[in-house]
């Protein structure tokens, strides 16, 4: 995390730079912010990079005023207040109608993103040197830098199974290369820097009459809650996840934590009753 924003922050110095030039703290106006504002907002980046940038360039800014004699310029910077995060979920009968027609190498696709609750991106980069087939187990880093190791279920150990565990190539990438190949002959093996999948995902839940968006992340988040609903313990689903920070899994389950007991509130207002009810 320290080091993505000090990245971040790297950019917004650089962006800042490109605007005012050689120019001295001091001599920093109104414009120069606008101007570096306008570049932000107008250059289609997703919301949270938005965001990101907004904030960084308005903490330098600030910084400036702060210690070097710049005016104070910062609440120039467009606010980019986050959104409420995705809270749809997939049901049982969409997960068999998308893997009954899947490919093998979407099948696993899926499964890592439902299964595991492993993030689409993460899917597409697991390989050999992610697999302990002994164990039977998947180690990476999240994209947090946090180092995860799940044990996959049967079905996705028998899909890694049909694998070349000397080939670097991740394994959804070898199993649609093999694909390829059983039906019309060789085939130059996929792009390893690109990830095709979702869009493939697409096209498969079209097919297979479902209309309405759903994509894989739908399903990480899908096994996340109903981790929530079987265990009622957010830190296991924290692990699950691979979340460094509580705080992400709290805004990540959204509306699926449960509601609060009225009847507990009172309780705790009498601790003696409290104990007794949950003795």
């Amino acid at each position: 995390m320290h080091n993505h924003r000090q990245c971040t922050g790297w950019q917004a110095a650089k962006l800042i730079i490109s605007v005012a030039g050689s120019l001295q703290p001091w001599q920093l106006r109104a414009s120069h912010v606008y101007e570096i504002d306008a570049y932000i907002t107008g250059q289609g980046f997703t919301h949270s990079t938005r965001a990101n940038k907004a904030i960084d360039a308005a903490f330098l800014l600030r910084w400036l005023w702060m210690y070097h004699g710049a005016p104070k310029l910062d609440e120039l910077i467009t606010k980019h207040p986050g959104r409420r995060p995705r809270n749809v979920t997939a049901s049982d009968e969409e997960k068999m109608r998308v893997l009954n027609a899947a490919q093998p190498h979407m099948k696993l696709y899926i499964l890592l993103c439902s299964d595991l609750a492993i993030r689409s991106g993460t899917t597409a980069r697991l390989g050999p040197e992610h697999y302990n087939s002994a164990q039977q187990k998947l180690s990476f880093t999240t994209k947090m830098g946090e180092r995860l190791t799940l044990p996959v279920t049967e079905e996705i150990a028998g899909l890694i199974g049909l694998c070349n565990m000397d080939d670097r190539t991740p394994f959804v990438k070898q199993l649609w290369a093999l694909g390829a190949e059983c039906r019309s002959g060789p085939n130059p093996k996929p792009d390893a820097k690109t990830n095709p999948f979702n869009n493939q995902f697409a096209a498969l839940r079209r097919s297979v009459g479902i209309t309405r968006r759903l994509t894989p992340h739908d399903f990480r988040r899908t096994t996340a809650v109903r981790m929530l609903e079987a265990t009622g313990d957010v830190r296991d689903v924290q692990a699950l996840l691979g979340h460094r920070s509580l705080q992400s899994t709290v805004w990540y389950l959204d509306h699926d934590l449960r509601p609060v007991s009225r009847d507990t509130l009172e309780a705790l207002k009498r601790p003696h009753n409290f104990e007794r009810k949950i003795a």
